[in-house]
């Protein structure tokens, strides 16, 4: 019996010890790379920034990459790090793994609740995140820009169950970019140029469709894009409020309110609902540049 304790008391220290090296592994206040958090669908890298100075309860913010961009790109070129030392939160910077670097939004798997796509990995790098840090989870969020943005449009329509709110900069609609021949991460010409065009009762309808079981609260959205984006047209700055105004049962066609010069001088802000508004930014390209202070107030943290 004695032998027993004692071997169970060695296996008790040997185990804390191999949680307390993988813990080390993440380096507080450094881009870390994280290899194994459960079930990963696809290949999708996962990289995570924990500040040193954590909150007790800390948030979570996703930010996704832009196409050719990379986990290590996006931590340099925006400020959520930085950021995350302020407000204590926790960043994660997903990395694609197709080749070109965008992120899968045209697969049945990836549009699909627990679909086996990169959403469904990217969601479970989140639960890793939480259950690993004891995170809040009413303090979840997501952003990205261009492939990123539609990354997040993508998690916030496959994800509500995760996701508090969502800021996606210079994207499209959730599933505009659908494959008819089911591809992963295939192009969508008649999407980028602005040509699908549908209700908000219709689009509303895509988002549905990801998770149709679900009937709980659905994450707010703030939409960025540029009137001068010739990469994903001006257009799908309109069709992706057509679907959350359709989602949230807002009239498309009688905002709430309309703002010139807000944020910015030349950026319009369009309030649909108390759930949905969007920020449109007239001569400007893509992608609309991350407004790091203003995400903060959209998100809680300030």
């Amino acid at each position: 019996m004695r032998f027993l304790t004692a071997v169970t008391s060695f296996l008790s220290v040997a185990a804390a010890a191999t949680t307390d090296i993988a813990k080390r592994a993440v380096t507080p206040g450094a881009l870390s790379q994280v290899t194994s958090f459960g079930a990963a669908p696809t290949k999708a890298g996962f990289y995570i920034y924990v500040p040193k100075k954590l909150a007790a309860s800390p948030g979570v913010i996703v930010a996704i990459h832009y196409c050719t961009g990379t986990a290590q790109a996006y931590y340099t070129g925006s400020p959520y790090a930085k950021l995350s030392e302020q407000y204590g939160f926790i960043v994660i910077y997903p990395e694609s793994p197709h080749e070109g670097k965008c992120w899968d939004v045209s697969s049945k798997a990836t549009l699909s609740h627990e679909g086996g796509g990169d959403s469904n990995t990217i969601a479970n790098m989140v639960k890793w995140t939480v259950k690993e840090y004891k995170a809040d989870s009413s303090k979840v969020f997501v952003t990205g820009s261009s492939s990123g943005a539609m990354m997040t449009n993508v998690m916030a329509a496959t994800y509500p169950d995760i996701f508090k709110a969502a800021i996606p900069y210079s994207g499209v609609a959730a599933g505009c970019f659908a494959s008819a021949a089911n591809g992963v991460d295939a192009w969508n010409s008649t999407c980028a140029q602005g040509n699908s065009i549908a209700t908000p009762q219709a689009w509303a309808t895509v988002v549905k469709n990801m998770y149709p079981s679900y009937t709980g609260a659905r994450p707010k959205m703030q939409v960025y894009h540029g009137s001068a984006d010739t990469t994903l047209r001006p257009q799908n700055y309109q069709e992706t409020m057509k679907e959350w105004a359709g989602v949230f049962g807002y009239n498309y066609d009688k905002p709430q309110s309309t703002k010139a010069n807000d944020p910015q001088s030349g950026y319009t802000r369009t309030v649909y609902g108390p759930n949905v508004e969007g920020i449109y930014a007239a001569g400007v390209g893509h992608t609309v540049p991350i407004r790091g202070a203003d995400d903060m107030k959209f998100f809680g943290f300030a």
